[in-house]
């Protein structure tokens, strides 16, 4: 997908911006602003309380601790690389030693993690950087899990919007998550069947052409991919007023009556243009080389398999083809 045919890359419908933002973001950019120092009376709401809203790593050190400088900056340089998964506070227990002494701390440097008002975990010493990330994936869970839960939630509400018709509102989320995870292949179907929605058919085949060839090959791609080719496709067909008077006169024009299908399917009429497809079978199964169970079977590549038209459609089909 070259960079002119980025779909979030303008507006979608005059309105498109692409605004929303993904992971845990919730302080300022400036280094050490995960980090903190605290006090005997400011430790509950430094810790404790902060705790409740995400893990806090608490590390008891003091001046004259040697082990406790080299832990300093490997710590300090783990902690904001984790952009607020975790936060770490720091107490000198020279200064302050009722908590440490509270917590049956002995040795120093202690890390203790703190987790919804509570110790959780903990290590001690100068330990190394893999060792501390590891601790923090541990509490925090794995580096990119947030983002990757919230993605997953955008794209549900994206997807229902657009079940609903609200095409921009839809076009806005599926190009944020773009924005965050360009190769997400929910986000680019998403967004290329806000444009088939909005009549800008080439628009959609051009924002899912020359991507990479893992990406290309997902289902929901192709299934989009096949959608268009069936647009396409029902242009061609002629008019469906017509098409109707002419199986008026002659109901087993299965012709006429496949054509009419495809241009039912494209105009949303699911379940109707099954109907077609299924009536055609139960008159002539040899009709167009059994041609009418495989469109059928094409629609429902299209539509996917949890659609209602899909399990509807599949029951009749299964009852013919088993009874």
């Amino acid at each position: 997908m070259s960079g002119s045919n980025n779909p979030y890359n303008g507006s979608f419908g005059n309105q498109m911006s692409a605004t929303a933002s993904f992971g845990a973001q919730p302080a300022p950019a400036a280094a050490g602003s995960y980090i903190i120092d605290t006090t005997t009376a400011n430790f509950g709401k430094d810790v404790i309380e902060e705790s409740r809203k995400q893990p806090v790593l608490v590390d008891f050190w003091a001046p004259w601790c040697g082990p406790c400088k080299q832990l300093t900056p490997v710590l300090e340089k783990v902690v904001n690389e984790a952009k607020g998964r975790v936060r770490l506070v720091k107490m000198n227990i020279d200064d302050h030693p009722s908590i440490a002494g509270q917590l049956g701390i002995q040795s120093i440097p202690a890390v203790i993690a703190f987790v919804n008002g509570r110790p959780a975990d903990g290590f001690m010493g100068a330990v190394p950087e893999s060792q501390i990330t590891q601790f923090i994936d541990r509490i925090a869970g794995p580096a990119g899990a947030d983002e990757a839960a919230e993605i997953e939630a955008v794209l549900t509400e994206a997807a229902e919007l657009l079940a609903a018709g609200n095409l921009n509102e839809a076009a806005q989320l599926y190009g944020a998550v773009m924005q965050a995870d360009p190769e997400n292949a929910k986000a680019l179907a998403g967004m290329a069947e806000c444009m088939i929605a909005a009549n800008q058919h080439e628009r959609a085949r051009e924002t899912l052409t020359d991507l990479p060839e893992e990406l290309a090959k997902d289902a929901g791609i192709q299934a989009v991919l096949k959608k268009l080719d069936q647009i396409e496709e029902a242009r061609k067909l002629g008019d469906p007023v017509a098409l109707e008077r002419d199986l008026a006169a002659n109901p087993d024009n299965h012709e006429a009556r496949l054509k009419l299908a495809k241009i039912l399917n494209v105009e949303g009429r699911r379940d109707e243009a099954a109907e077609h497809l299924l009536q055609i079978m139960r008159k002539d199964r040899g009709f167009d080389d059994d041609g009418a169970r495989r469109q059928l079977l094409q629609f429902f590549e299209v539509w996917g398999f949890k659609d209602p038209a899909t399990v509807a459609a599949r029951r009749k089909l299964s009852a013919m083809l088993f009874s």
